[in-house]
């Protein structure tokens, strides 16, 4: 390719340069069907993920009328983690908008193709830019500004189909083999999941005999277990600290499990510790308003909590890891939230009274032990092959962004 194409800011090649924004209300507007409401999560550079795209309905979409996405326009994240993923809306696609953390770019038909300005804002120069300013440290964001700021390569229209045409001859099997290992992870992750589950609700052996539970998340479990409701397992503890001189634990000393698919336990920072939870090793600990979600964890060492949390000490011996195991298994989250109150599903909260509602299994302690040890063995087989897949998924990246930088080699 020609080292002569000129470089012209993207803000006079396109007829809009935009993003969306949140529904009033947030969450609790997103409705089951009617038109998509496109996030950062959904904008990918291999193109969109509608998995869990979420939806308005008509009288929303009407007052968002300036953030609709037409066929064509090129999405770029500019917040957030994700910022500076990008992809192209397809040429046949339903109605849609978009979000304040994902700028539409319209590019004007006759001077730039779309997929050319795709592939140039994957090329490392512009990623580059997009990541980090003069001073060298990362943005949090991009206005749009520095977007149609941005300096754009402009060959012939005739040769941006020819880079087009060579991108998609070699990035797309490389996208491919990309999207495959991203498949494994997300299999592994399952696997993972059930794994645990199986293990702490229905034990290791498989020919052991069964009896019906009676409680409708667990059915059936082995017939030596126990079954208890857990106001017999967990006593609640009030202990507060009286200068908040305790050692304010975070999320490695809620778990022993090292990596975890599941939300962390998350802490919050005040200016003063006093009036925290203590708890113990062993106890478990949950966030009142975030247990629907997870985040909850047995406590690996003595410190404090913020009172958000409560402190739960086991009655009957558990072991610690199995007990943390147990109450993150997603059956055992889905039982919690039907007894957690509040009129929003993004704002209940799981009282003790609630808590006690629901029962748990109880292995003999020297099962739960054999079951810990078995997922711990598991666990790091397949954590062992969930990071050479990640390392794969890098060298195949760097490899797509070689790809792309030759295709669009005009603009250096």
């Amino acid at each position: 390719m020609s080292a002569s194409w000129p470089k012209v800011p993207l803000k006079y090649l396109v007829s809009k340069i935009g993003s969306g924004k949140t529904p009033k209300g947030g969450a609790e507007v997103y409705t089951a069907s009617g038109v998509m409401l496109l996030r950062s999560q959904n904008v990918h550079f291999e193109g969109l993920r509608l998995d869990d795209v979420v939806h308005i309905d008509e009288t929303m979409d009407e007052d968002m009328a300036s953030t609709r996405v037409r066929p064509n326009d090129v999405l770029l994240n500019i917040t957030g983690a994700s910022i500076g993923r990008c992809t192209v809306v397809p040429s046949v696609f339903e109605a849609a908008n978009v979000n304040q953390h994902v700028c539409i770019i319209r590019p004007k038909a006759r001077r730039l193709l779309p997929a050319f300005l795709n592939l140039v804002l994957q090329s490392p120069k512009i990623q580059s830019e997009i990541r980090f300013g003069e001073n060298g440290s990362s943005r949090e964001g991009l206005n749009f500004e520095q977007v149609g700021a941005f300096e754009i390569p402009l060959p012939p229209m005739p040769e941006q189909v020819t880079c087009v045409e060579l991108a998609q001859a070699s990035v797309k099997r490389v996208e491919w083999l990309i999207g495959a290992k991203q498949d494994l992870l997300t299999l592994l992750a399952e696997k993972r999941r059930a794994l645990i589950a199986n293990a702490v609700i229905r034990g290791l052996n498989p020919i052991v005999p069964m009896r019906d539970s009676g409680i409708e998340w667990l059915c059936k479990v082995p017939a030596h277990w126990q079954t208890e409701c857990t106001r017999w397992l967990l006593k609640e503890i009030d202990d507060r600290s009286e200068d908040g001189s305790e050692e304010l634990l975070t999320v490695s000393h809620l778990t022993g499990v090292t990596t975890r698919a599941e939300k962390d336990v998350n802490m919050f920072l005040a200016e003063s510790n006093e009036g925290y939870k203590r708890c113990r090793a062993g106890d478990l600990v949950i966030n009142t308003l975030w247990a629907w979600m997870g985040a909850m964890g047995v406590a690996r060492q003595d410190g404090i909590v913020s009172p958000a949390y409560n402190v739960y000490r086991p009655i009957q011996a558990f072991d610690p890891d199995y007990l943390d195991h147990l109450v993150r298994t997603p059956m055992f989250v889905t039982e919690i939230t039907r007894y957690s109150k509040g009129v929003w599903s993004s704002r209940m909260r799981l009282y003790p009274e609630g808590l006690y509602e629901a029962s748990m299994p109880v292995p003999p302690l020297h099962e739960q032990v054999e079951i810990v040890k078995i997922i711990a063995d598991e666990v790091q087989r397949m954590d062992a092959l969930s990071d050479a897949t990640k390392a794969t998924i890098t060298l195949l990246e760097e490899r797509r962004t070689a790809l792309i930088a030759q295709a669009v080699a005009g603009q250096d």
